[in-house]
């Protein structure tokens, strides 16, 4: 009877869910061991090695993170044009994994940056694609478990990667740069897994024209990315966290640590944010997260404190496994079905912009001000985006519930 039960609970907690969203959050585990066992070294690796300032970490990062997300605006029209998701998808993630050894032999800033933009712009090829994959794995009452579970994929492998550079540089001992090297293998696993995938013929053809899909777009949703792109203003690179908690006296070694357990809280609470925001509203899960970022900010801006610190960056991880599920799962609410690729690229393209923005100013701040400054700035923007967020969402967003 309690094995009966126990199989029934199962089957209801992964209920409405195919074949194909494990395999997208399976492709998403392994991209992301590759890419996060090399994201906590960079920002050393350029520091400490390369003998770039704060600016120049600022500028990598910006533009890595802007070219993924910037991209996924064209690629996701260009995916609803075509109503062929998968090509792209696959395209994007061999390229991504080809591209990551290529900083192991960079022996200047500039080389990296050109790696990081190479490996940026196949990810953002892959995103938008992948995610209309993932809307179209499960249906509209369980799209938000849909992409939780992809984030499960994404945020525990952006855990396990972490661990796996840990492992090759102080357990067998290997240079920063063979790591940067063996991050193609799990990089060509998620290529593997991708191409499992089925992909469903669409019903019908797109006639979209070369607006990218833009004129189409229900006011709700402009409302929502202007909301994003004022919050995002202040949501610089994680890098700083990076450098703030390894400058404050944590070791090298513990400040991947650190970052491997943020990532681990982003993973757990991935899925059950995403299959709340199904029954509770994506506006009042999302909303959350915010607050968390808002508070992880003014706790770095204002505490020195090493433990607190390493709990605030550990706090954060909710903010991230949150944000990214809820976030993707509201914009493909607010679009039409056959937009849904449009919808969520042109929500990372706003995201990604800020970002960009966020980032060179923090660095900035980070070299000339302080590095206090970075995390002040960021508080003063996530207020002023949740206020935004509140103002604009509240009546578009009562539309946004379960079923």
């Amino acid at each position: 009877m309690q094995q009966t039960t126990k199989r029934t609970h199962k089957r209801n907690l992964f209920s409405g869910l195919t074949r194909n969203t494990f395999l997208l959050a399976f492709t998403s585990l392994f991209a992301d061991i590759s890419t996060e066992m090399l994201y906590p070294l960079l920002p050393i690796f350029l520091t400490q090695y390369l003998h770039a300032g704060g600016s120049i970490v600022g500028i990598v990062e910006g533009v890595a993170e802007t070219t993924q997300n910037l991209v996924q605006g064209f690629s996701g029209w260009l995916s609803d044009k075509l109503q062929k998701r998968k090509i792209l998808a696959v395209s994007g993630y061999i390229v991504a994994a080809l591209s990551k050894p290529v900083i192991g032999v960079a022996t200047a800033w500039q080389g990296v940056l050109g790696a990081r933009f190479l490996d940026r712009l196949a990810s953002g090829t892959r995103s938008a694609p992948r995610d209309a994959l993932i809307a179209a794995s499960a249906d509209e009452k369980n799209r938000g478990k849909a992409f939780g579970l992809e984030g499960i994929g994404d945020n525990l492998g952006a855990f396990i990667g972490p661990l796996v550079a840990i492992l090759f540089l102080f357990s067998l001992r290997l240079s920063i740069r063979t790591v940067f090297y063996l991050s193609i293998i799990p990089g060509l696993l998620a290529v593997c897994m991708i191409l499992l995938v089925r992909e469903k013929k669409a019903d019908f053809t797109a006639k979209t024209k070369i607006d990218l899909s833009v004129r189409k777009f229900p006011a709700a949703y402009w409302k929502y990315l202007l909301a994003m792109a004022v919050f995002g203003i202040g949501n610089s690179s994680n890098a700083f966290l990076i450098l703030q908690t390894k400058d404050l006296g944590v070791s090298f070694k513990n400040t991947i640590f650190i970052y491997a357990a943020y990532n681990l809280v982003a993973a757990l609470i991935s899925y059950p944010s995403g299959s709340l925001s199904d029954k509770l509203g994506r506006k009042n899960i999302m909303l959350i997260s915010l607050l968390i970022f808002l508070i992880t900010y003014l706790g770095f801006a204002f505490t020195k404190n090493l433990w607190l610190i390493g709990g605030l960056f550990i706090l954060y991880g909710l903010y991230q496994g949150i944000f990214r599920s809820v976030g993707k799962a509201l914009a493909t609410d607010l679009v039409p079905p056959h937009l849904r690729a449009s919808g969520v690229g042109w929500y990372a393209t706003t995201v990604g912009i800020t970002g960009l923005v966020a980032s060179i100013i923090a660095g900035l701040l980070w070299d000339k001000v302080g590095h206090t400054a970075v995390f002040i700035y960021g508080a003063i923007f996530g207020i002023v985006g949740i206020a935004s967020f509140m103002l604009l969402i509240q009546g578009s967003m009562r539309s946004t519930t379960a079923g």
